[in-house]
Protein backbone atom coordinates (compact mmCIF):
# COMPACT_ATOMS: atom_id res chain seq x y z
CA UNK A 1 0.00 0.00 0.00
CA UNK A 2 1.06 3.60 -0.52
CA UNK A 3 0.00 7.20 -0.51
CA UNK A 4 -1.00 8.88 -3.77
CA UNK A 5 -0.91 12.51 -4.86
CA UNK A 6 -4.07 13.57 -6.68
CA UNK A 7 -4.99 16.24 -9.19
CA UNK A 8 -5.26 19.07 -6.64
CA UNK A 9 -1.45 19.21 -6.75
CA UNK A 10 -1.30 19.82 -10.52
CA UNK A 11 0.27 23.20 -11.30
CA UNK A 12 0.48 24.05 -7.59
CA UNK A 13 3.10 21.73 -6.02
CA UNK A 14 3.08 23.32 -2.55
CA UNK A 15 5.87 20.90 -1.49
CA UNK A 16 5.01 21.06 2.21
CA UNK A 17 4.75 17.27 2.00
CA UNK A 18 8.32 16.89 0.72
CA UNK A 19 9.80 18.42 3.86
CA UNK A 20 7.88 15.99 6.08
CA UNK A 21 8.60 12.75 4.20
CA UNK A 22 11.08 10.66 6.22
CA UNK A 23 11.64 8.30 3.27
CA UNK A 24 12.49 11.06 0.75
CA UNK A 25 10.15 9.34 -1.70
CA UNK A 26 8.23 12.33 -3.13
CA UNK A 27 9.60 13.20 -6.56
CA UNK A 28 9.02 16.32 -8.62
CA UNK A 29 7.68 16.03 -12.13
CA UNK A 30 6.92 19.09 -14.23
CA UNK A 31 3.41 19.93 -13.00
CA UNK A 32 2.85 17.55 -10.07
CA UNK A 33 4.65 15.56 -7.38
CA UNK A 34 4.75 11.76 -7.36
CA UNK A 35 5.23 9.27 -4.50
CA UNK A 36 7.46 6.28 -5.27
CA UNK A 37 5.21 3.43 -4.04
CA UNK A 38 8.02 1.01 -3.17
CA UNK A 39 10.00 3.60 -1.23
CA UNK A 40 6.98 4.93 0.70
CA UNK A 41 6.86 3.70 4.31
CA UNK A 42 3.13 4.48 4.70
CA UNK A 43 3.68 6.83 7.64
CA UNK A 44 1.13 9.43 6.49
CA UNK A 45 3.35 12.42 7.31
CA UNK A 46 2.95 13.74 3.76
CA UNK A 47 -0.84 13.60 3.90
CA UNK A 48 -0.96 15.46 7.20
CA UNK A 49 1.44 18.15 5.93
CA UNK A 50 -0.28 18.68 2.57
CA UNK A 51 -1.98 22.08 2.64
CA UNK A 52 -3.88 21.20 -0.54
CA UNK A 53 -5.45 17.99 0.81
CA UNK A 54 -4.15 16.35 -2.37
CA UNK A 55 -2.58 13.24 -0.78
CA UNK A 56 -4.61 10.14 -0.03
CA UNK A 57 -3.92 6.66 1.23
CA UNK A 58 -4.60 4.49 -1.80
CA UNK A 59 -7.68 2.85 -0.27
CA UNK A 60 -9.12 6.30 0.58
CA UNK A 61 -8.88 7.81 -2.90
CA UNK A 62 -12.08 9.62 -3.91
CA UNK A 63 -13.76 8.15 -6.99
CA UNK A 64 -12.60 11.02 -9.19
CA UNK A 65 -8.95 10.44 -8.18
CA UNK A 66 -8.57 6.68 -8.80
CA UNK A 67 -6.69 7.23 -12.07
CA UNK A 68 -3.83 8.72 -10.06
CA UNK A 69 -3.06 5.41 -8.32
CA UNK A 70 -1.91 3.74 -11.54
CA UNK A 71 -0.53 6.99 -12.91
CA UNK A 72 1.61 7.59 -9.81
CA UNK A 73 3.16 4.13 -10.19
CA UNK A 74 3.59 4.64 -13.95
CA UNK A 75 5.81 7.66 -13.27
CA UNK A 76 8.39 5.20 -11.94
CA UNK A 77 7.70 2.08 -14.01
CA UNK A 78 7.27 3.47 -17.52
CA UNK A 79 9.70 5.38 -19.72
CA UNK A 80 8.85 9.06 -19.41
CA UNK A 81 9.12 11.50 -22.33
CA UNK A 82 12.73 12.41 -23.04
CA UNK A 83 14.17 9.64 -20.84
CA UNK A 84 15.96 6.44 -21.85
CA UNK A 85 14.56 4.13 -19.15
CA UNK A 86 12.06 4.09 -16.27
CA UNK A 87 13.04 5.85 -13.04
CA UNK A 88 12.41 2.68 -11.02
CA UNK A 89 13.55 3.13 -7.42
CA UNK A 90 15.93 6.10 -7.49
CA UNK A 91 16.62 5.84 -3.76
CA UNK A 92 15.70 9.37 -2.78
CA UNK A 93 14.20 12.42 -4.39
CA UNK A 94 16.76 14.79 -2.94
CA UNK A 95 19.63 13.01 -4.67
CA UNK A 96 17.80 12.72 -8.00
CA UNK A 97 16.47 16.26 -8.13
CA UNK A 98 13.64 17.58 -10.25
CA UNK A 99 12.65 15.14 -12.99
CA UNK A 100 10.87 17.86 -14.98
CA UNK A 101 8.46 15.67 -16.97
CA UNK A 102 5.09 14.12 -16.24
CA UNK A 103 3.11 11.08 -17.21
CA UNK A 104 0.82 11.44 -20.23
CA UNK A 105 -2.23 11.66 -17.90
CA UNK A 106 -0.88 14.67 -16.02
CA UNK A 107 0.57 16.29 -19.14
CA UNK A 108 -2.91 16.18 -20.72
CA UNK A 109 -4.66 17.86 -17.77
Amino acid sequence: MTYVIGSDCVDVMDKSCVKECPADCIYEGDRILYIQPDECVDCGACSIACRLDAIYYETDLPDDQHQHLADNAAFFSEVLPGRQRPLGMPGGADGLGRVGVDTPLVAAL
